[in-house]
């Protein structure tokens, strides 16, 4: 197996949580390859020509005639900094988030904590007057509001899971996420001004959804269709009623919901081997 078909075989059945990595990386060499062609052959129109079509454009018109931008910006990085850094914040976090509440629930944040991200960018260089002379040329990229919704998500669902940072030593995460919304909120005179009012977007959807999953609400729970199996002919199978199927379920979430109570209250280190294995598979699903 070479390593190309290796890392293919990752992607294919790898969760969201290393979709959604190898994505950004993709795009981000798909930039970087291109840029370098771009410069070989003194032809930059060709990746301004890319990024315009994957950037996120702050004029509504402008956005309305690339409706695909409000996704794409956020999987999108022309400088490696800038992905190194929104990766390895997506990693520490993404871990956590997932331990908690499972890969499905973090691809929901990530994409609307995105456009969330993308609905305050817009709005803001619509409304106020300081963005107006920037408007027709304004653009959007990175995943720095989607993680951002990340991080506010998990703080606010388990404030008090600590972490051992350099020169700081254990800190509750959410102080590690008020803190990150402070700096972005004062730093919108000062330079990409846009792009913290983006992340103030994430985070603002970060903060409600983490709020209502901790309070166990029902608002955000998307409902999923539901199937009838066939009959099959085979001899000595048993297939639950309706009633059944229903009751099995709701004893299945209760679980599971003791579960994540469980780790709030004690931590992950309090759960038994097949409390884990549960939780594992659950966030498989």
């Amino acid at each position: 197996m070479n390593l190309l078909e290796k890392y293919w075989k990752k992607f294919l059945y790898g969760n969201y949580f290393i979709k959604i990595i190898y994505i950004n990386i993709f795009i981000f060499l798909l930039i970087a390859i291109i840029r370098v062609l771009a410069f070989l052959l003194k032809s930059d129109d060709s990746i301004n020509f890319l990024l315009k079509y994957l950037m996120l454009p702050a004029d509504i018109n402008n956005f309305l005639s690339k409706p695909w931008t409000i996704i794409t910006y956020m999987f999108t990085h022309s400088e490696l900094l800038h992905i190194l850094f929104n990766m390895l914040w997506y990693f520490w976090f993404g871990k956590i988030f997932i331990d908690y509440l499972g890969s499905k629930k973090l691809l929901n944040v990530y994409i609307l904590g995105g456009i969330w991200g993308a609905i305050f960018f817009i709005l803001s260089f619509n409304i106020f007057p300081v963005f107006s002379e920037y408007l027709p040329y304004a653009r959007a990229l990175g995943a720095s509001a989607s993680v951002l919704a990340i991080v506010v998500a998990i703080s606010f669902y388990i404030p008090n899971y600590t972490l051992n940072l350099l020169f700081f030593g254990q800190v509750k995460i959410k102080y590690i996420a008020i803190i990150s919304i402070i700096i972005d909120l004062l730093s919108i005179p000062a330079e990409n001004s846009g792009g913290h009012i983006a992340h103030l977007g994430g985070a603002f959807y970060g903060m409600i959804y983490g709020l209502m999953l901790k309070t166990n609400s029902k608002f955000l729970k998307i409902p999923k269709l539901k199937f009838k199996k066939k009959k099959s002919f085979k001899k000595n199978v048993r297939f639950m009623t309706d009633d059944e199927y229903n009751y099995e379920k709701a004893k299945h979430q209760k679980e599971i919901d003791r579960i994540l109570d469980k780790i709030s209250k004690y931590g992950y280190s309090s759960l038994t081997d097949k409390e884990k294995e549960t939780l594992f598979n659950e966030s498989k699903k």
